[in-house]
């Protein structure tokens, strides 16, 4: 049987922002989900200051791909090297380098270079395959030129919240609630209308659209959530983010104890400068729109805790 082909890709991207910069946003895994839009989640498995290991999921062409990744990091050389540990179909093998040089002291050229296998050397294979990593590479060095070059008002940009009910009842019936998504439209007063695509089990696509609310027009919304439903947890990212954002990823999570259960919605956000008087109207400056945020996604979010205490209290109280 003839060896698989070792195929290579590379792409690269200048930008406006020192290199150390750009190598510390390469380097943060944990966040690549704010900052490269192709990443839904990363979860770390091991760490040793050195090295990373992260099972990752990632979006492409509507498709939810999964796999364990090694990450060696070089600040001396900024350059992080990867493989793939498990990489997702059709590919066989994959390890790459993500490499940053200064061009001088505001402008980087960041580079992906990337080697792969295809199962069989499958011709329709490789191309779908090139095709994907060609889209996310593109997506995802804009991704981290757009954060990068905004670098000196990053740390307002970015917002982190969250909101907690505590729930007398069972926490089945309470994740019940936040994995059927499908079912908000009529539960929900301001979700008009939720289309879910789950595949493969626990990975669900959704397509969405919200009604009006405040300062917000109707809007549709598309998101990708991975369940975990024996750690009573949901994390998702919005693929298509609302309003004046950039980006936004967050988690529900439900946790139990001898009292009851209590349920979290995390959020993180990063606002986008160049659309927040666009979407807010003129003169909206960067804390009116953090408030606005706040204020939006955290009224959406209570009204799905209440409705999941609703919904674990009065099966109880039946029983």
């Amino acid at each position: 049987m003839p060896a698989e082909r070792m195929r290579c890709a590379q792409h690269d991207v200048v930008i406006a922002a020192p290199a150390g910069v750009v190598y510390g946003l390469v380097a943060d895994a944990a966040h690549w989900p704010r900052y490269f839009p192709s990443v839904v989640h990363v979860e770390q498995l091991e760490s040793d200051g050195r090295q990373e290991r992260h099972r990752l999921w990632d979006t492409a062409e509507g498709q939810v791909r999964s796999w364990t990744t090694r990450l060696v990091f070089s600040s001396d050389l900024r350059r992080v090297d990867f493989w793939q540990e498990q990489p997702a179909p059709p590919l066989t093998s994959m390890r790459g380098t993500w490499t940053v040089e200064a061009l001088d002291d505001r402008r980087t050229r960041l580079t992906l270079r990337r080697t792969f296998t295809v199962a069989r050397d499958d011709p329709a294979s490789a191309a779908r395959a090139e095709r994907t990593l060609d889209t996310t590479a593109r997506m995802d060095l804009e991704g981290v030129r757009h954060h990068a070059q905004h670098w000196t008002d990053l740390d307002g940009l970015m917002l982190s919240f969250e909101d907690s009910t505590r729930v007398k009842g069972p926490a089945e019936l309470v994740y019940d609630v936040l994995y059927r998504i499908r079912d908000w439209p009529r539960l929900l007063p301001h979700v008009a209308r939720a289309d879910v695509r789950e595949d493969p089990p626990g990975v669900q696509l959704v397509r969405g659209q919200t009604h009006a609310t405040g300062r917000l027009p109707a809007r549709t919304t598309e998101a990708v959530r991975i369940c975990f439903p024996h750690a009573g947890r949901i994390v998702f990212k919005l693929t298509v983010p609302p309003g004046p954002l950039v980006a936004h990823t967050g988690e529900w999570s439900v946790v139990p104890d001898t009292a009851g259960v209590t349920v979290t919605a995390q959020h993180r956000a990063v606002l986008d400068p160049d659309r927040i008087e666009t979407v807010l109207g003129a003169g909206t400056d960067t804390a009116q729109a953090r408030r606005h945020v706040r204020e939006s996604l955290g009224r959406e979010s209570r009204a799905v805790l209440e409705l999941a205490r609703q919904h674990a209290e009065s099966a109880v109280r039946v029983l």
